[in-house]
């Protein structure tokens, strides 16, 4: 397929414009969905392309030529932007603008009947050039760019210094595993070293592992887990797919030290790449409550409640503790309301874990803690 290329821009004060030609477009295929790609352009510190359809996309009526304006960075933006058929005498013959929102990387904005390919290929209408080229062009409203000021530095700098031999004063030894020697099995360790006052801001509950000594001794943690838990502390983030893997592991890490985020992020992941079926609802319902996820236990009453009838039938209730009964409740509650957003009891009730979250949050509370324990805290902060 004939190449397209990119003309010099044509540049105003208020807009940044852009002319491709497309080489052949007569003999382009005319099947829905094939498309020619512009090469990328810049405007307002993002990328983008165009996306020209000769048959049209799937939405396109028969005959007509879709144009697309692509978005190829990161982020969110909104741009005000035009997309034009020019003639041959580079003057515009069909227009069409918009004000749209892009999110995130590849989303496209722009319109399946732009114009018809029988009016394109009309000779009297002048638009094609004598070697069959088309020229369709963009315009965007260039906006002030932000003026650049970097970012505080100290999360970067607390990473730095997570793992520094040089400056750290305390050390974890996280048991790794037992080798065999020729007497009797030695105990093998890996050490972490820290600094003592971080661990007395960020994580209270290991900082007193220390005392008066350098070092703690770690052996119900994985050392690839303790990593998690203690990169966390330093400012650091664990990767969506170990939170994945390792999910209750790290769960169980962060409760037991009250890494209150980490615990949350772990669950999130937990609950996000857990399919809750019949044979794991009460499993699962059972390790919620006794590691006070708040978020999995929704999720398992939310489960019970939409499948009431086969869960009465296959599910043993026998060793629920009693006071997840009032969370079974609300969940068939809730299971037919939605957005309520209100601050009484009634209300607070039927709001889902994570607004719930995001009103403490909002308030500047605690985020951890059992659905009454955040009822209340919302309650007594009123």
């Amino acid at each position: 397929m004939p190449a397209t290329k990119i003309k010099d821009a044509k540049v105003s004060i208020a807009w940044k414009s852009f002319q491709f030609e497309v080489q052949n477009f007569k003999d382009l295929p005319t099947t829905k969905n094939h498309c020619v790609v512009t090469p990328e352009f810049s405007c307002n510190g993002h990328q983008w392309c165009l996306r020209i359809y000769p048959g049209g996309d799937d939405d396109a009526a028969g005959g007509w030529v879709s144009v697309y304006l692509h978005h190829l960075s990161e982020g969110n933006i909104t741009a005000n932007m035009e997309l034009t058929i020019l003639d041959k005498l580079r003057n515009q013959n069909t227009r069409k603008a918009a004000t749209s929102s892009f999110e995130g990387m590849g989303k496209g904005v722009g319109w399946s009947n732009f114009v018809t390919r029988p009016y394109i290929l009309d000779e009297s209408k002048n638009i094609l050039d004598s070697d069959g080229t088309l020229t369709v062009g963009v315009s965007m409203k260039e906006e002030p760019s932000d003026v650049f000021v970097p970012k505080n530095p100290l999360l970067k700098t607390m990473q730095g210094i997570y793992f520094d031999r040089a400056t750290a004063d305390v050390y974890f030894e996280v048991f790794h595993a037992e080798v065999k020697g020729e007497q009797k099995k030695a105990k093998v360790f890996i050490s972490f070293p820290a600094h003592k006052k971080i661990l007395q801001v960020c994580a209270p509950m290991l900082a007193d592992l220390f005392g008066f000594d350098e070092t703690a001794t770690i052996t119900d943690i994985r050392p690839v887990i303790f990593h998690h838990l203690l990169y966390y502390v330093y400012g650091g983030s664990a990767p969506e797919v170990d939170l994945k893997t390792h999910a209750k592991a790290i769960i169980d890490a962060a409760d037991k030290y009250s890494i209150v985020n980490l615990k949350l992020e772990a669950e999130a992941a937990y609950v996000k790449s857990t399919k809750i079926t019949m044979d794991n609802a009460m499993d699962n319902l059972l390790y919620a409550d006794a590691k006070n996820c708040a978020l999995l236990k929704e999720a398992v009453m939310n489960f019970l409640a939409e499948n009431s009838s086969d869960a009465s039938e296959k599910i043993s209730f026998n060793d629920v503790p009693g006071h997840l009964i009032k969370d079974l409740l609300v969940a068939f509650s809730r299971n037919g309301k939605k957005d309520a957003r209100g601050t009484n009891t009634d209300e607070l009730t039927s709001l889902s874990v994570s607004d719930l979250r995001r009103k403490l949050a909002e308030k500047g509370l605690d985020v951890d803690g059992s659905r009454e324990a955040m009822i209340e805290s919302i309650q007594n902060s009123s």
